[in-house]
């Protein structure tokens, strides 16, 4: 196995005095980004990126990725402990993890977050350090009929195994995908829905969009109950830490089901934040305790944030061997590597083998290293749950304003963040699902995108959806999985006529 020998290799570069240290203080900023709402990893990654051009390129791109992992690692904490997702990604971790902490057991949703995420990542590195030339060549067959099929089966999924009222799920959909439209039309140049404001110009940001439903809705819902803070007792010690990494093995299926999906979004690349949706949707679809899900389910936590933190770190494989990056993270950091004078690519495997397998190797220790950091600062983040809420409530809305703020510098994404604050508020009373809404949001110009790009390829025609094996076998896919609750009530129905003959 020569991987093996090039990864000692990179091993005892990583291990160096001066690696270990911007390990430590990449992953302390990163959870500090992604515990504030709206910054997020790619920001973070872009303030620090030009402190680093004075140093040595290995140091600067290990102290750059360990920032990455604990942005990862950090958005899970504000969404288990408020509902409000530091990260895009940690909006499906909100599910099952503040109900949760709501029960008095948030010292196990973050436990149970943050060893999904190093699991995640974990076998995300070796998938890298292994099967890094195949993986490189399958992505490289993929243009825009592949992405749409791609973006296809994450909405299908999301409404064909999602739960809940179909109609409703549809219905915020379409609502996430006229927002996803606002702004200028990427392709003709022309603007669409502004209604005359200069500042809808760039469109709806997502992250303006996910703080005002999840953070600002959260806060009038429960000043509306009485301004009671839910989930103020929270034991969290060694004892509670090491009972949740015994129940682990009960559900290594969905782990395994999770790290799939979420190595496959980061690869095509699908992104971390549908990893996670569809991570979430897959668990709760096949999982013998579904009636849990939404309620406080440990596995309604581990499964979005391990399909998190593979899309998130498999997004640098394609980034490393082809140049292309896998996620807005990933383009940050390409644009250091080219400052630094490297050029990603199959070259770079052979022309800068100390960098390559040095950052390879500095992987899985910033994961261990990431692990430690975040589960040593529990307590910390815990106790933040026994302040009272008639002082832990402005403090929130301020972090969310100005987490709003920060997205674009303009005072009007704080008042849309209030909009969406009151619109997230109604959905919620209405019991109308807020993923999907998010989801089409993030994805919906992407997805628009890469169809309209096919159509011009095909003149029109739907047939280049199934041109080839890769692009028919992921549509054929979704249009199963969209349909799966009439073809599992169809079985059902059979299954039930035949006990009834018999």
């Amino acid at each position: 196995m020569e991987e093996l020998g090039y990864l000692m290799h990179g091993f005892s570069v990583a291990l160096t005095g001066q690696h270990i240290l911007m390990m430590f203080i990449g992953v302390t900023l990163g959870i500090l980004i992604g515990v504030l709402p709206g910054l997020g990893g790619p920001n973070g990654v872009a303030i620090l990126l030009p402190l680093t051009f004075s140093m040595e390129p290995t140091a600067g791109i290990i102290l750059l990725s360990c920032l990455y992992w604990g942005a990862l690692f950090g958005g899970a904490i504000t969404s288990i402990l408020f509902n409000i997702p530091g990260e895009p990604w940690s909006v499906a971790t909100t599910f099952d993890g503040y109900p949760m902490a709501q029960k008095g057991k948030a010292g196990e949703a973050l436990t149970a977050a943050f060893s999904g995420s190093f699991i995640g990542a974990f076998f995300s590195v070796m998938l890298i350090t292994f099967l890094a030339p195949l993986v490189a060549s399958f992505a490289l067959k993929f243009g825009p009929p592949e992405f749409f099929a791609v973006y296809l089966l994450t909405f299908c999924s999301f409404v064909g195994m999602g739960g809940g009222s179909p109609f409703k799920t549809i219905l915020v959909m379409m609502l996430g995908f006229g927002l996803a439209t606002i702004g200028m039309d990427t392709i003709t140049g022309g603007l669409r829905m502004t209604f005359g404001f200069d500042e809808l110009l760039r469109g709806v940001d997502f992250l303006i969009v996910v703080i005002g439903l999840f953070g600002i809705g959260e806060i009038l819902l429960t000043m509306e109950e009485g301004l009671a803070f839910r989930g103020k007792q929270a034991g969290i010690n060694l004892k509670v830490v090491l009972q949740t990494w015994r129940q682990l093995p009960r559900y290594w299926a969905s782990l395994v089901r999770s790290f799939v999906v979420g190595a496959w979004m980061g690869v095509t690349p699908g992104g971390a934040t549908a990893a996670s949706f569809m991570g979430y949707g897959i668990a709760r679809r096949f999982s013998k305790e579904k009636e849990h899900f939404g309620k406080g389910s440990l596995e309604g936590v581990i499964a979005p944030e391990t399909a998190a933190h593979a899309s998130g770190t498999t997004a640098l494989l394609p980034m490393l061997a082809l140049g292309i990056p896998g996620s807005a993270t990933a383009a940050v950091l390409l644009g250091g590597l080219m400052v630094w004078g490297l050029q990603p690519g199959p070259m770079l495997f052979v022309e800068q083998k100390d960098f390559v397998w040095g950052l390879i190797a500095s992987m899985y220790l910033g994961n261990i290293v990431g692990l430690i950091v975040v589960l040593s600062t529990v307590p910390f983040f815990a106790a933040i749950l026994r302040v009272p809420f008639t002082i832990v409530a402005p403090v929130i809305i301020l972090l969310c304003a100005i987490g709003a703020y920060t997205v674009h510098g303009a005072m009007f994404d704080v008042w849309l963040m209030v909009v969406f604050g009151i619109v997230g508020y109604v959905l919620k009373k209405l019991d109308y699902p807020l993923a999907p809404l998010v989801l089409a949001m993030v994805l919906g110009d992407k997805a628009e995108d890469a169809f309209r790009q096919t159509m011009l390829l095909s003149h029109g025609g739907m047939e280049i959806f199934w041109s080839n094996y890769l692009v028919g076998s992921i549509t054929t896919l979704a249009l199963i999985t969209l349909m799966w609750p009439v073809i599992s009530g169809i079985f059902s129905k059979r299954t039930k006529a035949v006990e009834v003959a018999a």
